[in-house]
């Protein structure tokens, strides 16, 4: 009798804590064993070459999510999770969405009913809130402790944001119930009044979006996002950095020791506001918020990650095909102005190969942090105790990865729904082989293999990463 359900064998295991070379046996839905020479297993994986990787956990991506003006972005659990395991992610925290018209215990029980129907891999939600009424503090209590752990909130955009005094009515509450919240931060009122001064002159096109919403607005929203958590000693994620500006208010929070924590996204590391400048409202693929910056900007954000300042590289996959019908990318053909463009890119599937090549491949981050960045961290930071990790007793969610096979991406090999990506063409190094989801082979040799309706929601009790520090900036303690 086998020792092992499965056992990959002869490869390099990497993890955020070290690389080495070793077995790893796995037994059911769990990591068993790790070392060398394991006994045999019922099924074995030949790694020899290959690196042995935590699944990637992908902290921030939009799944079949609903709009407030009935649409639904481009991608099912079923597209987005098969995309993500071909990726070599088996981990998602998507967006349980609230709509202004209806109560979010409705709309987060819907989004429930897609995620069940379709996810191949394993998933949870962040709640977006965007409305602060008595009637949505007092319903968050009990969604937080069904397992909805962090509460998502946006500063901008007239239909989703939540302004300052909603903001602290929200941080009070996951305060009071050992919740997380992360945060989209830009300022609104300046974007606003940028928009409206922008279409006035003429200046509508793709390329205007990132005019529209230079660093400034981003730095200084990130700021007041700092002191508000300071202020409820409530810790928080700034989602999507995109310039050394706000990563630096970020640094300087962190130095105060605050529980103050930044991401950043594939597309900030790679696209340049450049892109977005193509005729006949083709630059329309590359418009996401915040806005793509510049090369340099690309290098102080890597820089910020090796220091540890911003230490999650998520995807922000936010799918809209590229077309002219209604809910796409161009909803008025080429003309349709940037101010009506829908929001961001594809990218679940491509984070994890371009952040290998162009961080590890070409010498900006080791092995370790990639592992860190892309697994080890979002699942310590959003409570996810049995994901990110190589050892035994967590689950068996593993990618093995060709360190060496030269890919160039292109739409036609991706397996979303969307029907561009916005990194069409671009050459990497390393691609996942293999993708194993709590010790299932889910994509093996370009075969996906995975049921719909597999993957299980991942609720999140209370944990000590994420509790507040006691510490308030004067004598009131508002929550003793």
């Amino acid at each position: 009798m086998a020792n092992f359900d499965l056992v990959i064998r002869g490869g390099t295991v990497a993890t955020a804590s070290g690389v080495y070379a070793a077995d790893v046996g796995i037994v059911g839905e769990h990591i068993a064993a790790i070392g060398k020479d394991l006994a045999k297993g019922a099924q074995e994986i030949d790694a020899k070459g290959r690196i042995v990787m935590p699944g990637g956990v992908d902290s921030h991506c939009h799944i079949e999510q609903p709009s407030s003006t009935g649409g639904v972005n481009a991608d099912t659990f079923l597209s987005g999770t098969r995309a993500a395991v071909c990726g070599g992610t088996t981990s998602v925290i998507c967006f349980a969405p609230q709509f202004k018209t209806m109560h979010i215990e409705q709309s987060t029980a819907d989004y429930h009913k897609r995620a069940e129907r379709g996810a191949t891999c394993d998933y949870s939600f962040h709640l977006i809130v965007n409305r602060a009424d008595q009637e949505t503090l007092d319903a968050l209590p009990g969604l937080i402790a069904q397992g909805h752990r962090t509460i998502k909130v946006f500063m901008t955009y007239p239909s989703n944001r939540v302004d300052d005094a909603g903001l602290l009515n929200l941080m009070a509450v996951a305060r009071r119930n050992q919740a997380f919240m992360v945060i989209h931060a830009e300022h609104h009122d300046m974007i606003m009044w940028m928009m409206a001064a922008m279409t006035a002159a003429g200046l509508t096109e793709a390329k205007h979006h990132c005019w529209s919403k230079p660093p400034v607005v981003e730095r200084e929203a990130v700021h007041r996002v700092v002191a508000m958590s300071e202020l409820l000693d409530q810790p928080v994620q700034i989602f999507h950095v995109t310039c050394g500006e706000a990563a630096e208010e970020i640094r300087r929070a962190q130095s105060r020791g605050l529980k103050v924590f930044g991401e950043t996204c594939a597309q900030y590391l790679t696209l340049t506001a450049d892109d977005l400048d193509k005729p006949n409202g083709e630059g329309a693929k590359w418009v996401c918020s915040p806005a793509p910056r510049d090369a340099a900007e690309h290098e102080n954000l890597w820089n910020y990650i090796k220091t540890g300042v911003l230490d999650i590289v998520s995807s922000d996959h936010a799918p809209s095909n590229f077309g002219e019908a209604e809910g796409e990318k161009l909803p008025d053909g080429p003309k349709t102005p940037f101010t009506r463009m829908p929001n961001g890119v594809p990218g679940l599937e491509t984070r994890l190969p371009i952040l290998f090549s162009k961080g590890v491949v070409e010498g900006r981050i080791d092995l370790e942090t990639f592992v860190a960045i892309s697994a080890r961290n979002p699942a310590r930071l959003f409570g996810l105790a049995n994901k990110g990790d190589i050892a035994p007793g967590k689950d068996a969610d593993i990618a093995i990865w060709d360190p060496d096979v030269k890919t160039t991406i292109r739409q036609a090999n991706l397996h979303h729904d969307v029907n561009y990506t916005p990194y069409e063409g671009m050459a990497v190094t390393g691609w996942p082989t293999t993708t194993i989801s709590r010790g299932e082979v889910l994509w093996q040799d370009g075969a996906f293999k995975a049921a719909p309706g597999r993957g299980r929601f991942m609720a999140r009790g209370p944990y000590d990463f994420i509790k507040p520090r006691g510490v308030f900036p004067g004598p009131f303690k508002p929550f003793d």
